[in-house]
């Protein structure tokens, strides 16, 4: 099946956005991740305050004249709540939110390769906005288009964080 044949039977090409370091700053609460063990409830509760960062809004503006736009996260699910706020609250398009399961901690580079894969069977992906370098370069070698997000505080642990752990 071509892909203007998938487009055309499922809608408009989806572009799927990252949050954390993507669309919301999360260097507030990145202290969080610092301490050992790692304080995740700390860092996910600390979400709903932060700033949206005005590059991933830009690219999202642009996204929504073509595409519908989704939201992909390595938040759990129990922050859904707060992130469907969040996203309200600051004018994002409404779309889909995938989350990981409360108690998945495999990395995000799996989980949100799982979800890609299970949307391009039946969607086009226009493109996905991820700041995680690791979930980035699996995207692609899956043969995603990838907008590498660049824009955001990401502290030392952040990183490690999600090199070694994914959550994010």
């Amino acid at each position: 099946m071509t892909q203007q044949t998938q487009t055309n039977r499922a809608g408009r090409p989806l572009a799927v956005f990252d949050l954390d370091g993507t669309l919301a700053e999360t260097g507030h609460r990145q202290h969080f991740l610092e301490r050992r063990p790692r304080d995740w409830a700390g860092f996910f509760a600390a979400a709903p305050d932060d700033a949206p960062l005005a590059e991933g809004l830009r690219l999202v503006a642009e996204a929504v004249g073509e595409c519908e736009v989704g939201y992909l996260t390595g938040r759990p699910e129990r922050c859904r709540a707060d992130t469907v706020e969040w996203l309200e609250r600051h004018g994002l398009p409404l779309g889909r939110v995938w989350m990981r399961r409360d108690h998945d901690r495999r990395p995000a580079r799996t989980t949100k390769l799982e979800v890609l894969r299970r949307l391009g069977r039946t969607r086009e992906i226009r493109m996905l906005v991820d700041d995680d370098e690791l979930v980035c370069d699996a995207a692609e070698r899956a043969g995603f288009r990838v907008v590498r997000a660049r824009w955001a505080t990401t502290s030392t642990a952040m990183r490690a964080a999600q090199q070694t752990q994914g959550r994010t």
